[in-house]
């Protein structure tokens, strides 16, 4: 009997989070320092302006980071995974360093950043290789950087091994004056809604996408609310035709 059957493996009830920890400052949630790249700096608890910040920390000023590249090695099973992935890449013809912009190791999570033209063949890699097997996509979520120059929206995806139960993620971003990501529905179906939520909520165009509709908003509704310039109410909107007034200029009933 192997070491996996018997519940010995390393990632026997891992939920497919790497066993090995590098627990360096640098790793450690919230302690980055001098890490990674600074997108912005924030003054204040929550960067309100204008007087608006009443927490009492209004002198705070803090540095926003994203995470770096890491370098080799990464611990554990994330060197077998990037290994496997260069090397299906360069089977295909593929430079690596073409298709992978970074590999970031945050938090104990393997991230790939992939250049938006190759999203769908890496994705497809990742699913089809037999070392790699990532069958399930759990969903795209995005986020919006306006202090991130040329790259301030970004889509994140959550891939998940079944047959090697390991969890890794690819991210690419776009800029706001070219807002397009490849679809991966055809590679993974169950992306279909996911990605319409994040057209919705933030205007990531994904390009191949069977039906790309909005799917909490009104299909009239202007703007993308959960972008971090989205106007916080207090605006006149159309609703279906209608002009809705300004939360300031609505009927008072007390």
């Amino acid at each position: 009997m192997s070491d996996a059957q018997n519940g010995k493996g390393p990632e026997k009830g891992s939920n497919g989070v790497n066993p090995e920890k590098d627990l360096s400052v640098s790793n450690l949630p919230g302690q980055r320092g001098d890490h990674g790249e600074e997108i912005r700096v924030q003054r204040g608890m929550f960067g309100a302006n204008n007087g608006g910040d009443t927490s009492g920390y209004g002198g705070l000023v803090r540095s926003v980071r994203l995470p770096g590249e890491s370098s080799r090695p990464y611990g554990g099973w994330f060197d077998e995974v990037a290994d496997e992935l260069e090397g299906a890449l360069e089977e295909q013809g593929l430079v690596p360093e073409n298709a992978i912009d970074k590999t970031v190791v945050d938090r104990d999570e393997l991230t790939f950043h992939i250049e938006r033209e190759h999203l769908v063949r890496v994705a497809r890699t990742l699913r089809d290789d037999p070392a790699l097997r990532f069958e399930l996509c759990t969903g795209v979520s995005a986020v919006h950087y306006p202090g991130d120059k040329g790259r301030e929206l970004h889509a994140v995806y959550h891939l998940r091994s079944i047959t090697h139960n390991r969890l890794i993620r690819l991210e690419v971003s776009a800029p706001d004056a070219d807002p397009h990501v490849p679809s991966l529905v055809p590679v993974y179906p169950t992306n279909d809604w996911h990605e319409r939520e994040a057209y919705d909520f933030f205007g990531l165009v994904f390009d191949g996408h069977p039906a790309l509709t909005r799917i909490m908003m009104p299909d009239d509704w202007q703007g993308f609310p959960q972008r971090k310039d989205y106007p916080l109410g207090g605006i006149p909107v159309e609703y279906k035709g209608a002009q809705i007034p300004a939360p300031d200029q609505r009927r008072s009933y007390s």
